[in-house]
């Protein structure tokens, strides 16, 4: 019956559409919204005389693995990866 497909429709179909919708409207606001501003840290800078450092981004660790600014754990880092070749 077409009254049924209609009502089927109306009860169950349409409200999941509109959660949906919903749902991919707020991930897009959510996408453009503005980034809180971070400050930038010091500790970096104990690492801009480095080998590998170039200008413009300086030390580069998009990790965070030495943003503590530990000298000791730069250096075994850094024995590690000429170890196994990996240098970046």
């Amino acid at each position: 019956n077409a009254f049924e497909d209609d009502q089927f429709f109306r009860e169950k179909v349409y409200p999941n559409m509109k959660t949906a919708i919903l749902a991919t409207l707020i991930a897009s606001a959510a996408a453009f919204a503005p980034n809180a501003k971070v400050a930038k840290t010091t500790s970096l800078n104990a690492f801009e005389d480095e080998l590998g450092a170039q200008p413009p981004l300086g030390f580069f660790d998009p990790l965070g693995l030495v943003a503590d600014g530990d000298q000791e754990k730069f250096d075994r880092l850094r024995y590690v990866e000429l170890k196994h070749g990996r240098i970046s």
